[in-house]
């Protein structure tokens, strides 16, 4: 489907989440036909980098709670789910029926859309879009990091030093002759296998569709994972989170891992069974585990992932980059052109596996 032309050749958009002056700037730089509606009073202050949630602590109060929502029921565009609420955007949808765009800040904002419940007719009017893409450079970073680490035994090295042990020398791994399977080539995957590829490492990647994608040697179907599993020396996941990809990574695909096998995942929590992996943990199945995501967040106090000595917890702050917000911003104004000349947006959310 392509995009919706706008009345007047003009679009009217409700900034809902944190944009600073200079990216509204830079917004209509590049697309002068956007009218921004923005009052930053309405909006909680930022916490660091990305936060479009914002302050929690922050009160908008009634009187604020309606301009907000009168400025979101005006436009023909949302920049960004209000308050990071699916609830939020559900109401938007229906309070609103000249809607016709919302941009998620997320790269995986699908799960955003699923969550608000929205029917098959608002689903057809209104068009999602995410921020994939904006996020690949700085997790592939990560995921090489993590793999690099599993390879270098890091946990190891931590233990050595820490208990001030000289020990004996060791034969540590080479990411050079490593084969690594990688799951999913969106925008991060893509990104991740010509990392890895500059690094020498032979990818094996996932694709239902058969794709051919720059340092990626070969290429399987999602359902022959744990065929592979065998031959691989780390993995790492970019998938989002849907239905098909739900404990993807469980006891089977651990069982049959190589032993001693990295982990490393930037895609979303959920495509790993934490339960599963903790055992492949203890068992020594899995050698080394860094961590981006998880399958509840923040992670339990009581999950037996902080404690384990073979895991590296990150907390879900991987993607964040001092560019970002100006990437999103710039990605947003890309896909408003786009709107407004009537082409395909970039980044469409699958709104029947919504990611």
């Amino acid at each position: 489907m392509t995009g919706r032309n706008q009345a007047g050749g003009r679009l009217r958009v409700a900034v809902a989440a944190p944009l600073s002056e200079e990216n509204r700037a830079r917004v209509r730089e590049l697309e002068p036909r956007i009218d921004l509606v923005v009052d930053h009073d309405l909006l909680p202050p930022m916490r660091w980098p990305a936060d479009f949630a914002g302050d929690p602590a922050w009160p908008r109060g009634a009187a604020r709670q309606r301009a907000y929502e009168e400025a979101i029921d005006s436009a023909d565009a949302l920049y960004g789910v209000p308050d990071v609420d699916p609830a939020a955007l559900a109401r938007a949808v229906r309070a609103n029926p000249r809607l016709r765009w919302v941009h998620t800040m997320a790269a995986g904002g699908g799960s955003q859309v699923k969550a608000a419940g929205l029917r098959p007719d608002e689903l057809d009017r209104v068009l999602f879009t995410t921020s994939a893409g904006v996020h690949g450079r700085p997790l592939a970073e990560f995921a090489v990091f993590g793999v690099l680490a599993g390879a270098k035994d890091l946990p190891r090295l931590s233990r050595r030093q820490r208990d001030r042990e000289w020990g004996g020398r060791w034969t540590m791994g080479q990411v050079s002759r490593q084969t690594v399977l990688l799951l999913g080539l969106g925008g991060i995957g893509r990104a991740v296998a010509g990392a890895l590829q500059a690094l020498g490492a032979t990818v094996i990647g996932t694709s239902r569709s058969g794709v051919t994608v720059p340092g990626v040697s070969t290429m399987i179907h999602p359902d022959r994972i744990t065929e592979v599993a065998p031959t691989v020396d780390a993995v790492v996941n970019t998938l989002p989170g849907t239905e098909a990809t739900e404990h993807l990574l469980g006891e089977r695909f651990f069982d049959a891992l190589r032993p001693g096998a990295s982990l490393v995942n930037v895609g979303r929590g959920s495509v790993v069974d934490e339960a599963a992996l903790a055992r492949a943990l203890d068992s020594g199945r899995v050698g080394f585990a860094a961590l981006d995501v998880f399958e509840t967040e923040p992670l339990p106090v009581d999950s037996p992932l902080w404690d384990h000595e073979r895991v590296l917890v990150s907390p879900h702050t991987a993607a964040l980059d001092a560019a970002e917000d100006r990437l999103i911003a710039e990605l947003f104004a890309a896909n408003a052109t786009r709107l407004l000349d009537g082409h395909e947006l970039i980044n469409r959310v699958n709104t029947v596996e919504f990611y």
